[in-house]
């Protein structure tokens, strides 16, 4: 098929709202989202009119003469996203299946409203300031790398730290489900990796639906729900003291694994929640992207896994503050990993290694086997994460 200045398109429909320097246009059967200027939306207009690709060419050099109007190429393009039905009469072929989420829409959007509503959204916050305020007034909350040792037995406590782990990250994911189902969307849950870490991830697509001051709500919804859990972890430290040695101690895991999850959250060379969040409050949303590039000016292997990405006019100020933070993220793990991560190894195959080596009980010796066994499932786990994403 060859598309000339001749050629008229027949779009699909197309569901297009004003986001805060662009354009957002869905493909409500793809479940796809783009973001577009005004030119291109103008041209979608016209499009939709029944004018051929040269008559909207010429009028639009004439409306946006500052502007480089090709309008065969933006017709290409859009044959390439799947947005076009037909040119000319010609059905086009579309590719891929629909990505569109349609879980979890069974659960009510009351009962998300129930938890996110203009009241519940501050409470958050003060849960948060509250939660500082605790462990600055109390520097013996502040957590160690030890906290996630229990036991004497290391396969004991990494089944005690994953398994407190993994209901926190569901915890965490459902605040995002609920907080999407406030607003009567769906969603729907994954798995994947961060770095060596394998996530669940939810689905939050449908979000573009929203306004971004809405959607803000949806990025910070998980964090939400850790403040709740952390502040009840904190209170009962503070209040019971002398309570069982191991409630205490599991609530201190609690507090750890929200602790350096909440800081993982700031590293910006990852799109985390507050990376959504400022990519979402500054409308720029190729803004890892734009940064790595601006980057690999001087660290060229930052634009060696990304395609070339045009930052829109006004953003390049926004993406060159971005890169400071990105930056700054890079050093925020490396920080985690010296004081947390490494002393935390260190600990576990020491014992692990003294274990196997010169253990005093048979227990002891097939502790350490379980341990090594812990570790290459972990390392399976990962390796099929990066398998199935590529």
């Amino acid at each position: 098929m060859k598309v000339t200045l001749l050629s008229k398109f027949a779009l699909f429909p197309l569901s297009i709202q004003k986001d805060k320097k662009n354009y957002i246009v869905e493909e409500p059967i793809s479940g796809d989202f783009f973001e577009m200027p005004l030119i291109c939306i103008d041209a979608i207009e016209r499009m939709n009119s029944g004018q051929t690709l040269g008559e909207i060419e010429k009028e639009l050099r004439e409306k946006y003469p500052d502007e480089d109007v090709e309008m065969i190429e933006f017709g290409e393009q859009l044959i390439e996203l799947g947005l076009v039905q037909e040119v000319d009469g010609e059905k086009i072929i579309r590719k891929g299946k629909s990505r569109a989420a349609d879980g979890f829409t069974w659960l009510p959007a009351s009962v998300g409203r129930f938890f996110f509503n203009q009241f519940s959204n501050k409470i958050y916050i003060v849960l948060l300031l509250i939660n500082i305020l605790l462990i600055v007034r109390n520097p013996a909350l502040f957590p160690h790398y030890k906290d996630i040792f229990l036991f004497d037995s290391m396969m004991l406590n990494i089944l005690t730290y994953m398994t407190i782990s993994l209901v926190l990250i569901v915890i965490h994911e459902f605040g995002h489900v609920l907080a999407i189902r406030s607003y009567d969307l769906p969603a729907k849950l994954g798995i994947g990796n961060r770095l060596i870490f394998v996530v669940f991830e939810t689905d939050l697509t449908a979000a573009w639906k929203l306004k971004p001051r809405q959607r803000n709500i949806l990025y910070f919804a998980g964090m939400s729900f850790e403040q709740i859990c952390m502040v009840i972890a904190l209170s009962i430290q503070l209040l019971f003291p002398g309570a069982n040695a191991i409630v205490i101690g599991i609530l201190g895991i609690v507090v750890f694994d929200i602790f350096i999850k909440t800081l993982y959250q700031c590293c910006f060379y990852m799109k985390t929640d507050v990376y959504y969040f400022v990519e979402n409050s500054t409308g720029c949303y190729n803004l890892m992207e734009s940064g790595k590039q601006y980057l690999s000016k001087w660290l060229p292997f930052l634009g060696s896994d990304t395609t070339d990405t045009e930052a829109f006019d006004g953003e390049q100020r926004i993406v060159r503050m971005y890169s400071v933070f990105y930056v700054i993220g890079i050093l925020l793990t490396l920080s985690l990993i010296v004081f947390y991560f490494l002393p935390q190894a260190h600990y576990a195959y020491s014992h692990v290694f003294s274990n196997l080596l010169g253990a005093k009980t048979p227990a002891a010796f097939w502790d350490a086997i379980a341990f090594i066994g812990q570790t290459a499932i972990l390392l399976g786990l990962l390796v099929y994460t990066k398998i199935k994403k590529r």
